[in-house]
């Protein structure tokens, strides 16, 4: 496999892992989140203080076009826009209710992390081996905090892929304990990923 395929491999990986932490995160919602873009629009500019300037550089578009929403006179937005909307309205929309799952996750809760991926050890001649496993693994909360903390600081792709690699390895092959704690475990090929607080 040459750099660029696994440079494009871990684009992926990573996209599924940010896409199964958001899809996480709207389960916990106790409202809907606003649908429309001109309510989208109105909820972002409120939580920007009021500055349709912010909001236009948060969004990626003229100033204009963020009055023409807020007014009424626009209400079909590109694929790019509608894609943006959506993404930062519901990153805003009940952060309580999210920080409270959160911290429930780093501290007692755990997360449970549903995926379909090759996963294994490598040269060790058992069951073992890596090979497409479809799991559903509870994770610890120290494992939690780990992932969340990577999540929310940006990580690189290998960082966070290593995080949920080691999480998952330790709640399937390392529970307690055994001669596997310094085995080195593979998750790769992850084909979907599901995470639920």
């Amino acid at each position: 496999m040459t750099e660029e395929e696994k440079a494009a491999q871990a684009a992926k990986t990573r996209v599924r892992f940010m896409e199964g932490l958001a899809r996480a995160e709207r389960a916990l919602f106790t409202r809907p989140a606003p649908k429309s873009p001109n309510t989208q629009m109105r909820y972002l500019r409120k939580r920007e203080r009021g500055s349709t300037k912010r909001l236009a550089e948060r969004l990626g578009v003229s100033r204009k076009t963020v009055q023409r929403y807020l007014s009424g006179a626009s209400t079909k937005p590109n694929k790019r826009l509608q894609a943006a909307l959506v993404q930062e309205t519901e990153s805003e929309w009940q952060p309580q209710v999210k920080a409270q799952a959160r911290e429930h996750a780093s501290t007692s809760g755990g997360l449970v992390i549903k995926f379909r991926a090759t996963l294994g050890f490598t040269a060790n001649g058992s069951s073992d081996d890596g090979r497409v496993r479809d799991l559903s693994i509870a994770v610890s909360p120290s494992h939690a905090a780990l992932i969340l903390a990577a999540q929310e600081e940006g990580a690189t792709d290998t960082d966070l892929h290593e995080a949920i690699a080691e999480a998952v390895a330790d709640a399937y092959f390392r529970q307690g304990g055994g001669g596997r704690a310094s085995l080195k475990v593979n998750f790769t090929d992850v084909e979907s990923l599901n995470i639920e607080f």
